[in-house]
């Protein structure tokens, strides 16, 4: 089977839409056990269509709507945006500063180019498998951070198809964050600051944060031989000197000559004076980088997962936590690819005397099951049980302390 060809994305859209998007279970994450009035119909969705035209405030009165609008678009990309005050669809409508955004996910990008400064495998839009460890440690570092400093219970991460992750927080009450909260969070999260003319870029206090402290136990784990043996960052003039860069000079008055001075920094010096610097060098290159525009805006639009992107022609996966040092952006799914596995079911006539007369959502279940895309989409599906299991339990605590006090009122008037 041939490699993607991005040109071939109008021919293959069609069937993917038709037989391989898991509307069913995108339009339960999207609903939310309709936890307000038209809280689906109050979804912006934005499409990218062929030619680069865009096509935003676009919002359906059910998830089937969705499906059959997107599946008459065939957009090259579907972004998702806020829930408003009213149908985005009608924002032209209603009175002039009365559309609001209202909720959404809180959503974090981690984009691959952030990291140019401290990769020398790639630049740009490229990936490999040795910088790839660099979305690892980050995921890591902010999912720990999310669950056990947050105390944030619903995540789903996710392979931008290209270069990069994205995050989505899912919890009821995150999800109501204004915009202040989402960057005091982000703020919390990021530590390397500085632009490109910044060469030293994380400095560490004298007292540590436990944060910090959790993430260079992440880190560590990682950085010998990510940084020292895939990036071989002392493998050049070049390269050590930009590490050079990041040690004060009254520690390098101690060592001597070039390259070995770098190795004395890194591994011989005293672990009292050095702690910090060799800290600072190992966040610099290693610690996630998380842009604040898009986290901090309720109204900002991310990449809906599955997707397909339309440079590599790659689907917009969740990411398995279990199994991430094992996830490779490689391995995922092409929808070229996909078209061909659908094509083979198509052509084995058991399977097609099997589908004969049932209904349309029956067939697309076991097509998409049918191909590569069907462990990423379990992944997807019990994120999606464990969220609604979640939320039931509460419904329930909820209901029993409702009762409890109507209770106390009928044996008490008074109250």
């Amino acid at each position: 089977m041939a490699d993607f060809e991005p040109g071939s994305l109008p021919d293959l859209l069609p069937l993917y839409y038709r037989r391989v998007f898991p509307f069913g279970l995108y339009g339960r994450w999207l609903r939310y056990g309709d936890v307000s009035k038209n809280y689906f119909q109050r979804r912006e969705f934005s499409f990218t269509l062929r030619d680069d035209i865009y096509v935003r405030y676009q919002s359906f009165n059910t998830p089937l709507e969705l499906e059959k609008e997107i599946q008459k678009m065939c957009p090259y990309k579907i972004d998702i945006g806020a829930v408003y005050s009213h149908k985005p669809i009608q924002h032209n409508m209603v009175h002039l500063g009365a559309f609001q955004a209202q909720e959404k996910e809180l959503v974090f990008d981690i984009d691959m180019t952030d990291y140019d400064d401290v990769r020398r495998c790639c630049s740009s839009a490229e990936i490999c498998p040795k910088c790839w460890t660099l979305m690892t440690i980050a995921i890591r570092i902010i999912d720990r951070a999310l669950v056990e400093d947050f105390g944030i219970k619903h995540r789903l991460w996710v392979y931008s198809g290209r270069r990069g992750v994205h995050c989505w927080v899912c919890d009821e009450s995150v999800r109501k964050w204004s915009s202040s909260l989402r960057s005091a969070a982000v703020e919390y999260l990021s530590l390397v600051k500085g632009g490109e003319e910044t060469i030293k870029k994380v400095t560490l206090p004298d007292n540590i944060h436990p944060f910090i402290s959790e993430s260079l136990n992440v880190v560590k784990r990682y950085f010998r031989e990510y940084a020292l043996v895939e990036q071989d960052i002392l493998g050049s003039k070049e390269s050590y000197e930009k590490v050079l860069a990041l040690v004060p000079e009254n520690i390098l008055s101690r060592a001597y000559g070039a390259c070995q001075r770098v190795l004395h920094i890194l591994l011989r010096c005293s672990r009292r004076k050095m702690a910090h610097t060799e800290s600072e060098i190992m966040l610099q290159y290693c610690f996630p980088r998380l842009d604040m525009n898009v986290s901090k805006g309720i109204n900002h639009l991310l990449k809906s997962p599955f997707s397909v992107h339309p440079k590599t022609g790659r689907i917009s996966v969740p990411i398995d936590l279990k199994k991430l040092d094992e996830f490779d952006p490689f391995a995922v799914p092409t929808i070229s690819r996909l078209c061909h596995e659908l094509d083979t079911v198509s052509n084995d006539e058991g399977d097609a005397k099997e589908n004969d007369g049932e209904p349309e959502n029956s067939r697309r279940s076991r097509d998409y099951k049918k191909t590569s895309l069907a462990p990423y989409v379990k992944v997807f599906e019990q994120f999606l049980e464990e969220m609604e299991k979640s939320h039931k339990k509460e419904r329930l605590k909820n209901t029993l302390a409702l009762q409890k006090i109507c209770t106390a009122a009928l044996l008490h008037p008074s109250l």
